[in-house]
Formats: structure tokens, C-alpha cells, sequence
């Protein structure tokens, strides 16, 4: 599995490759959309930025997987948006938008995993490297 400054240097490349295209590139991987994700630190209180994929856009609804993947820990992320779920969302190379994540209670993630496999099986290898239950989280827009 990579290390952590590792998947750091990875997503500020990826951030860097979809702003200096102006979103021609990295705004699709695995032919899935890209989001930008940020989280506001439980440590720091800073905001952090993670490119992601989304498997399952339904809306404005947008599934996002915890796998890390397959690493046995959960991504940094994860732990942020649990202890703060206001986050922003941008997707592709759009504008930054207020959404609350909601990490999907066991029921609805078993519901719901079958079409994030179906969206992209490799997902479903991901989840065979750990025996942790890779998480849901499901980013809905901040009602106004």
C-alpha cells in the first residue's frame, strides 16, 4: 500500500494536472468522474483537499468510497468528514459547493454496494486486500 506522503504527493499531481489543463485532464479516472473533496482537519481545523472518484452521481447526490485502496486503514478523509461532515465538493474542474457527507450506516452499505462494484469492480478487489468493511459516504448539497 503507499504511504501517506505518498497518496499526498499523488493528489497534489493530480490537483496541479486538472488545474493547469483548466479540467481537460484528471477530471475523469477509470472512467469514473473526479471531485475534488475538502474536509476540515479534526487535528488542524485546516481545510484538505483529496481528488477522488465518484462512482454513482444520481443528481446532485455523490457516492464516494473509503477504500484506500485496500489498505487495512481508512484514508485521513474518512476521519475528517466524521468528526466535521460540512465539506466542499467540486466536480470535474466545477465550482466548489457546500454538501454534508454521511458516512452510510452497515444496511445501507451492503444495499447500495453491489452498484458501486457494478460502476467499477475494482472496487471489489479493494475490498478483498483488507478485512476492514470499506466504508460509503454519501455527499448530498447543503439545503439553502
Amino acid at each position: 500500500m503507499p504511504s501517506d506522503f505518498q497518496l499526498k504527493i499523488c493528489n497534489a499531481v493530480h490537483r496541479s494536472i486538472i488545474r493547469l489543463s483548466d479540467g481537460t485532464f484528471g477530471t475523469t479516472f477509470k472512467g469514473m468522474p473526479t471531485i475534488a473533496l475538502t474536509t476540515i482537519g479534526r487535528k488542524s481545523s485546516r481545510p484538505h483537499t483529496v481528488i477522488l472518484t465518484a462512482p454513482i452521481i444520481e443528481g446532485n447526490t455523490i457516492v464516494v468510497v473509503a477504500s484506500r485502496g485496500g489498505d487495512p486503514r481508512d484514508p485521513a478523509w474518512l476521519h475528517n468528514l466524521r468528526a466535521n461532515p460540512a465539506v466542499e465538493v467540486s466536480v470535474g474542474h466545477g465550482s466548489p459547493r457546500p454538501m454534508t457527507a454521511r458516512v452510510l450506516p452497515p444496511s445501507e452499505r451492503n444495499e447500495l454496494w453491489p452498484d458501486v462494484v457494478a460502476a467499477h469492480a475494482g472496487y471489489a478487489d479493494y475490498q478483498e486486500k483488507t478485512t476492514r468493511t470499506i466504508p460509503l459516504v454519501v455527499l448530498t448539497p447543503v439545503s439553502r
